[in-house]
């Protein structure tokens, strides 16, 4: 931990100091989750595309993830997109016309629903909508879902 601190204080980057998650979403149809970073390694799960998941650490074209369960893998780098998707994690999830409770409902995604991040929450937006994200389902419809209802953010 000393060592942490002490890079910290040197100007190094470290993300688990930063507070901030990183996700990144899966770009092929099938992406294998494996246990160690390798092909050869065991293979744990298969994801579809567009899944969301947290990135912990990238070493030589592998990256260690956690998904919305909590599982920790390996995927092949390659097979992540920057396209940044969402799920909702909530039984259901009422997307709004506008970020307030009292705000018309556009849509209403059930649980497992994929939803693009229509705009990412930078700290301007964060600031004038606290707890809201713009989103935006595939077949075209926008809105704003509480954050607290989605994952992979």
């Amino acid at each position: 931990m000393l060592l942490r601190y002490a890079l910290a204080a040197a100007g190094f980057a470290l993300p688990l100091l930063a507070g901030a998650a990183d996700y990144r979403s899966t770009a092929e149809p099938a992406t294998v989750l494996y246990d160690a970073p390798s092909a050869r390694a065991k293979p744990m799960f298969v994801y579809g595309r567009e899944v969301p998941l947290e990135t912990l650490v990238t070493v030589e074209g592998w990256t260690k993830v956690r998904d919305m369960q909590g599982a920790i893998g390996w995927v092949a780098t390659k097979g992540l997109a920057e396209k940044r998707m969402l799920v909702v994690r909530a039984a259901a999830a009422d997307v709004r016309g506008a970020p307030e409770d009292g705000a018309a409902a556009v849509f209403r995604a059930e649980q497992g629903v994929l939803l693009e991040l229509a705009e990412p929450a930078t700290s301007a937006t964060a600031t004038a909508t606290p707890g809201w994200v713009k989103v935006r389902h595939r077949d075209g419809q926008t809105g704003y879902v509480r954050v607290a209802q989605v994952y992979g953010l």
